[in-house]
């Protein structure tokens, strides 16, 4: 490969999009990650101006590759090797106002677990009495 190239694994554990090399490599194999609209193979070489998609959450991210490094360093040099599309940064922000609208139902549980006496007490309610 020439300076103007990456491998796909190895650009995307740099650009901090996956916390190791492997688990992009997984990803990337379970057809997750698209290059240029097309699935791709972990040694996929990639170049700057490369589409990749990402559709491993609840909204597929799009970005446009900027730039190539082989060592993973900090979130802002990260942010720096690429840039997301407008198009992934509205369904973004909107998946985020839905979650925002209907928070998650577990939050509702204002005591956690039942002790021992709560379920005693619901057990005679429904009829089966205390054992």
């Amino acid at each position: 490969m020439d300076d103007g190239e990456l491998r796909l694994d190895k650009w995307l554990w740099a650009a901090r999009f996956f916390k190791t090399r492997g688990l992009a490599q997984q990803a990337i194999e379970a057809g997750r990650v698209l290059v240029g609209g097309a699935p791709a193979k972990p040694a996929r070489v990639l170049r700057p101006g490369d589409t990749v998609t990402l559709r491993g959450g609840e909204t597929p991210r799009t970005v446009v590759v900027l730039g190539l490094s082989e060592r993973r360093g900090p979130a802002p040099v990260a942010q720096a090797l690429y840039e997301e599309t407008g198009e992934s940064i509205r369904l973004r922000v909107a998946a985020q106002a839905r979650r925002a609208l209907a928070p998650e139902p577990a939050h509702a549980i204002d005591g956690g677990r039942p002790t021992k006496r709560d379920r005693r007490a619901l057990d005679r309610l429904r009829g089966g009495g205390a054992r």
